[in-house]
């Protein structure tokens, strides 16, 4: 087996009500469910939003997809499974970076969201980062400089130019153009509720999902910059989707989303079975006036 080449991955996240409560709130001894309530109706009034900045939030699922240098994956895993410690997490998250060789990141706007959470995490739990923060050499070769890809290749800022626009419609979009299933019964905003009630596996499973979206617009974008060819590209997602299936027992997230799966609708072969099709109708035709010819 190649070695692992890119680390794709997702992290679920929750607020951190105590922190809330001593930072927005410190006077109003609140709870920290109460806390997370003031702070989003705030933003919503605020900003006509009630997402909570990832300053005050802390990891509860992180899913990471192991893909070689052909673009083949290896496995997935959700860190920390079933227990879920943040602290844990994060340290096996860094610590697997390191341990792999230093692989090149690979999300879907993680620039704006994961990986300043990740990084945030390492600080508030005291976790060494020295090579992901190194910055001797020139700085264009520094793990954080934000045109690094060959450290960090995010989907969307390929996509959009480095956030020249915006990509509107986010990952379900770009995952329902290559007909995978975008975002399925759970959605992000749901992350809290799920995690208020315990339904831990359910947050890692969604977050599977999302890598698993993430991995096949991985594979297109490598079509679009000229890594992997259209032939390669679904070679692979047929090889992925042999994978999951050996193992959908295993998974209720695997199990859900080959439920949702669908194939690419590839044009430039629709159009030749299109013209083959023509060919043949236009030959049967022919010959069927060429033998009422004959008859006459």
């Amino acid at each position: 087996m190649d070695p692992v080449a890119h680390l794709i991955f997702d992290v679920e996240s929750v607020a951190d009500g105590e922190a809330i409560a001593s930072v927005k709130y410190p006077d109003r001894a609140l709870a920290p469910c109460e806390a997370i309530s003031a702070m989003q109706e705030e933003l919503l009034e605020q900003t006509g939003r009630d997402f909570i900045p990832h300053s005050f939030q802390i990891p509860t699922a992180i899913v990471v997809a192991k893909v070689d240098k052909s673009f083949r994956l290896i496995d997935i895993v959700s860190l920390d499974e079933p227990h879920f410690r943040p602290h844990v997490m994060t340290d096996h998250f860094w610590r697997g970076w390191e341990a792999y060789g230093h692989p090149q990141w690979v999300t879907f706007n993680g620039r704006g969201f994961d990986l300043p959470l990740m990084e945030l995490a390492a600080f508030r739990y005291g976790i060494s980062l020295k090579a992901w923060f190194r910055s001797d050499g020139p700085g264009y070769n520094h793990p954080r400089n934000r045109y690094n890809t060959r450290a960090h290749l995010d989907l969307h800022e390929l996509l959009t130019n480095f956030n020249a626009v915006w990509f509107r419609g986010g990952l379900d979009l770009a995952a329902h153009l290559l007909g995978k299933p975008g975002k399925m019964d759970t959605k992000g905003d749901q992350v809290q509720k799920l995690y208020d009630t315990g339904q831990m596996q359910r947050i890692s499973d969604y977050c599977r999902c999302d890598v698993l979206d993430t991995y096949f617009v991985f594979l297109r974008c490598m079509v679009l910059v000229g890594e992997l060819d259209r032939d390669a590209e679904q070679e692979l997602v047929a090889e992925a989707h042999r994978w999951l299936l050996e193992r959908r027992e295993q998974n209720q997230g695997y199990s859900a989303y080959l439920q949702r799966w669908s194939e690419w609708i590839d044009p430039w072969k629709r159009e030749c079975s299109d013209s083959s099709a023509t060919d043949l109708a236009l030959s049967a035709m022919t010959q069927s006036s060429v033998g009422a010819a004959a008859a006459d």
